[in-house]
C-alpha cells in the first residue's frame, strides 16, 4: 500500500491555493472541474503523485466555509530550520499559531501554522536532514 493524498474542503479555492502554492512553496500539480457535481479538486505537493503524498484540496462551489469539528487534528512539514521558515512565512504573511520551540513534554521543535480555512499545519524541524 502506498499512502496517496490528504483531502481538505477549502472555502475559497484561489485563496487556499495562494497559501500552499505561493506560501508554503507547494505546487499546483492538477485541477479538474466537475460542473455536475458542482466542485473542484486541486492536487498541490512537493513532488509529482507517483512519488509524493500530496494534499487535495476540493472546492464545493456552494459552499463557502465549513466547520472544523474537533475530530482533524494536523497535516505535518518537516524543515531544516523551523525558525528560519517561520521567519519566511510571517513574512509572507501566514498566521503562526505556536511559535517554534521544543515540545512541552520534550522532544522535537514543533511549530504551527494556519491556513485560510483554519486548518493546522505543524511544522517539523529535521534532525541530520535537509529537506
Amino acid at each position: 500500500m502506498q499512502m496517496l493524498h490528504t483531502m481538505l474542503r477549502v472555502g475559497n479555492l484561489d485563496r487556499s491555493l495562494a497559501f500552499y502554492c505561493d506560501v508554503l512553496g507547494m505546487r499546483l500539480l492538477r485541477k479538474k472541474d466537475y460542473e455536475s457535481g458542482r466542485f473542484t479538486l486541486a492536487f498541490v505537493g512537493y513532488g509529482d503523485e507517483r512519488d509524493h503524498t500530496v494534499l487535495e484540496l476540493t472546492h464545493n462551489w456552494d459552499t463557502e466555509r465549513y466547520e472544523l469539528g474537533n475530530a482533524f487534528g494536523h497535516v505535518a512539514l518537516g524543515v531544516a530550520d523551523i525558525y528560519a521558515t517561520c521567519d519566511e512565512l510571517r513574512a509572507k504573511g501566514a498566521k503562526i499559531v505556536r511559535e517554534p520551540g521544543p515540545m512541552k513534554h520534550g522532544g522535537s521543535e514543533i511549530a504551527f501554522i494556519e491556513d485560510p480555512d483554519g486548518y493546522k499545519i505543524e511544522l517539523i524541524q529535521l534532525r541530520g536532514r535537509s529537506d
